[in-house]
């Protein structure tokens, strides 16, 4: 209590300088030559006691410093003391202090504790909290996510092996709530996908994740600046937060989830230790019904439990949802094969034949494989299991290529009989034994070219004399025609409308 007139003097002054003039505190101790805490102090007591600048101006030093300093009266601890643990969640809520709670506190309470003597009792009371529990979390800000050192095993029914369940953890830094689910992994999909599991539980999207520098997430471990992988950055993308990776061998940074481990492990894993389990489906429903128990056990220092504190706390911080699912998907790079395809998991996918020789990025989900080349999709394929065969589309063809598919196997027979028999036989051997059909058509065009360039009665010639030597392929009779051998003398022709009987030689019904 002030008690000579310098201290009074510098109350008004502070006051007029303050609650009149609109100074800030550090302006108004700058022109007093006071602290700025001093200032705040000051202006205060005067709000907590009702007394503007006008009233001030009003009252004389005595009259004033009995407003401000309300002498000391009988008084027991009970009726003193807030509630401390309220006091702590409540910093928990963005933009709430000690000096707006002291406020609230002190307000028509003629018993209340001086602002000091509040913020002192509070901290010590915030010392007998383990040191974990004594840092402040903003509601929806910070959402702690691992995974827990024990695993639950997984028996396969059909061979008996045992596979061991990886358990996931993740829990909210105001209000303890929980979550927690099996993978069967720690791959990238297994985080990822445990996290948006995770997100979904809450019903909305902090401001921040917090995980661990696991490789799985994070390509280049740093203590100071680490770079989430190109998935995990798509995946804070996607739900418009941040990623705030804990520094490697520093629990501290993440107490919150290495707690909320210790309870799983406790409240969930051990109750489940007897129990056998055959599929991560069964194991994930006896985790959900624990999971629920968890949540509603009660706080022992704070009112509540995990459930209400997040209803109170961070559910309404939280930011919505957004309205489609992050769908985990695969990065490869693949080089473009000559064929305009490029290979995933042994099948082959066509790209726009520009492309070939160049690098793309494949983009794999669950259903599709995607092609970007210089960040812009330049294909979309359903994802196929076939290995060894193309999905290919026309358009990514080049202009002869593409022409090449409007011929059918009839259809190509069908023109080689308008030539002769002996071509129709070349062609038909041609289309049943290249390994993949487009080498049939091709070498069924470079028929049609040595009908264009010889005549297509040359060519009917070169077909017999290939017929006859047993050697029915293009390069054959294309060697005849440039030696002219189609003009020697040959074999009688078959007749006309009948193929030469020959063991290569199906027939067009062969295609139907």
């Amino acid at each position: 209590m002030p008690t000579n007139r310098i201290t009074m003097r510098q109350i008004r002054e502070t006051l007029r300088l303050h609650l009149s003039a609109g100074l800030s505190f550090n302006e108004v101790g700058r022109n007093l030559k006071i602290s700025k805490s001093a200032a705040a102090k000051y202006a205060s007591l005067a709000r907590a006691a009702g007394v503007d600048w006008e009233a001030a101006q009003a009252l004389t030093d005595q009259e004033l410093e009995a407003r401000l300093y309300k002498p000391a009266l009988p008084r027991s601890s009970h009726q003193l003391a807030p509630d401390f643990a309220t006091v702590h969640q409540e910093l928990k809520r963005a933009g709430v202090t000690l000096q707006l709670l002291w406020e609230e506190y002190a307000k028509d309470n003629a018993l209340a504790y001086k602002y000091t003597s509040f913020c002192v009792k509070y901290r010590e009371w915030a010392l007998g909290l383990k040191r974990s529990m004594r840092q402040t979390h903003i509601a929806g800000e910070k959402l702690f996510v691992d995974y827990a050192g024990q695993t639950v095993p997984l028996i396969d029914a059909t061979t008996g092996e045992i596979t061991q369940a990886q358990i996931f953890v993740a829990t909210f830094g105001a209000s303890n709530y929980t979550y927690a689910c099996a993978t069967a992994r720690q791959t990238t999909a297994d985080w990822i996908g445990a996290q948006v599991q995770a997100l979904e539980f809450f019903g909305g999207v902090p401001r921040l994740i917090v995980p661990d520098q696991a490789r799985a997430l994070i390509k280049n471990p740093d203590t100071y600046d680490p770079q989430p992988n190109r998935l995990y950055d798509e995946f804070a993308t996607h739900y418009g937060c941040a990623l705030l990776a804990a520094r490697p061998a520093h629990p501290r940074d993440k107490p919150k989830v290495e707690n909320a481990v210790l309870v799983v492990e406790r409240w969930i894993l051990a109750r489940l230790r007897n129990r056998r389990f055959f599929h991560l489906v069964e194991l994930n429903k006896a985790i959900a019904l624990l999971l629920t128990d968890l949540n509603q056990r009660a706080f022992k220092k704070f009112p509540g439990n995990r459930r209400s504190a997040f209803e109170q706390l961070d559910a309404p911080a939280l930011r919505a949802l957004p309205a489609k699912r992050f769908e985990v998907f695969r990065w490869k790079s693949a080089k473009v094969n000559i064929d305009y395809h490029v290979e995933f998991d042994g099948h082959y996918y066509s790209v726009p034949h520009a492309l070939v020789r160049t690098t793309v990025e494949l983009r794999v989900t669950a259903t599709l494989v995607e092609c970007f080349s210089s960040n812009q999709r330049v294909a979309c394929h359903p994802l196929s299991p076939l290995r060894g065969k193309h999905t290919t589309t026309p358009e990514h063809m080049p202009a002869s290529h593409r022409a090449h598919l409007e011929w059918t196997p009839q259809k190509l027979i069908d023109w080689g009989l308008r030539i002769g028999v002996s071509t129709a036989a070349i062609v038909t051997w041609q289309l049943e034994h290249r390994p993949h059909p487009e080498q049939g058509y091709r070498a069924c065009l470079g028929m049609q070219r040595l009908a264009r360039q010889y005549t297509p009665a040359r060519l009917e010639a070169a077909c017999t004399r290939a017929m006859a030597i047993r050697a029915p392929n293009l390069r054959s009779v294309t060697n005849i025609l440039k030696n002219g051998m189609d003009r020697q003398q040959s074999l009688p022709a078959t007749k006309p409308g009948n193929l030469p009987a020959h063991e290569n030689i199906r027939g067009s019904d062969y295609f139907h």
